[in-house]
Parts: structure tokens; C-alpha cells; sequence
């Protein structure tokens, strides 16, 4: 019963493993609609087998279309998603450093509400070109291990819509499991 009341109060862990290598982010518990909805998709193999779609070297990566699995619908990559959005949980504390994990969401004119994608994120590169994004997008998480993964994913070739010339994958996510459970 004491590993429960561990594992909820600490900000939980996972390891996004890719084809470049992992990225370990842990979520931020001020963000629970976002923190709970990532690690509900992830305890269904959500994101296993997605693309990073669009991938702006000096800027972020982004990832999460469940879409991106089928390249027949390529030309839609970008618009897919579980079917719902999440309210936006903005806080001026979590910015987009690097390392930061967003929500994608859909521009303004369409989404008011500014509500975030049910799938897809993003990956802050360079906190600084990503700086003007600060509440207007929900920072839910940070990268703790991999910026030298992110980096290598954003120096990849693109074509003209941003998307890699070679398809970079989610193999799986997995949750981290803290290391004194067992205490």
C-alpha cells in the first residue's frame, strides 16, 4: 500500500524509446488532466509505432498522430488523434525550455479554447525560439535524460513540410518504475 501512495505523490517517469534513442521525461503533477491522459495511451501501446512528423531543427520535434502508423493517409499525418481534446492547464511556472514536453493543439481561430490534442506533443529543441509559445500551449513534462537524442532527431533531413525524409519511430513508451518500490 505504501508503493501506491510513492508512485502517486512522485511525478511519474517514461522512457520514450525511438529509433535514435531514448528519451526519458518525467510529467508534471500540475498538469494532471495531461499527466493522466499520457499515461492512460501509454498503458494501451497508444503511441507504439508512431512517426515524429514534423521536426523543425533549432525548434521541436512532434510526435503522437496515431495516424502516422498508415503511410496512405501521409498527406493527413498531422490531424489525427484519439477523437477528444483536453482542456488547457496553463501554468506560468512550466515554460518551454528545453527538454519541455507540449500539447499540440489546433490554431486559435479553430480552438478558442486553446484545448490540447488528445495524443500529440511536442518537444522543446531550442527554448528560445520556442519562448513565445509560453501560455499559449500546455507544458506538461520535461525531458530528464536523452537532449542529446532530441538534438539528433531535429538534425535529421526534412522535406518541405517538415516531416523526416527517413521515418523516425516511437518504438514504445514505458513507464519508469521508481527504484525503491520494494522499501
Amino acid at each position: 500500500m505504501t508503493t501506491e501512495t510513492k508512485s502517486t505523490a512522485a511525478e511519474p517517469m517514461y522512457d520514450i524509446v525511438t529509433d535514435m534513442g531514448t528519451i526519458r521525461v518525467k510529467l508534471y503533477n500540475e498538469t494532471p488532466l495531461h499527466r493522466d491522459n499520457f499515461g492512460k495511451l501509454v498503458s494501451e501501446g497508444f503511441y507504439d509505432g508512431v512517426l515524429f512528423h514534423r521536426v523543425i531543427d533549432g525548434f521541436m520535434i512532434q510526435t503522437g498522430d496515431p495516424l502516422t502508423k498508415d503511410p496512405a493517409k501521409a498527406d493527413l499525418y498531422g490531424t489525427g488523434g484519439p477523437g477528444y481534446t483536453i482542456a488547457a492547464e496553463f501554468n506560468p511556472a512550466l515554460t518551454h525550455k528545453k527538454g519541455a514536453l507540449a500539447a499540440a493543439r489546433r490554431g486559435d481561430a479553430a480552438n478558442p479554447k486553446k484545448e490540447s490534442s488528445g495524443s500529440q506533443f511536442y518537444i522543446v529543441q531550442d527554448a528560445l525560439s520556442c519562448s513565445q509559445l509560453d501560455g499559449e500551449y500546455t507544458v506538461f513534462g520535461e525531458t530528464v535524460e536523452g537532449l542529446d537524442v532530441i538534438d539528433r532527431i531535429a538534425a535529421v533531413s526534412t522535406d518541405r513540410r517538415d516531416r523526416p525524409v527517413k521515418d523516425i519511430h516511437i518504438k514504445y513508451i514505458k513507464p519508469v518504475l521508481p527504484e525503491n518500490d520494494a522499501e
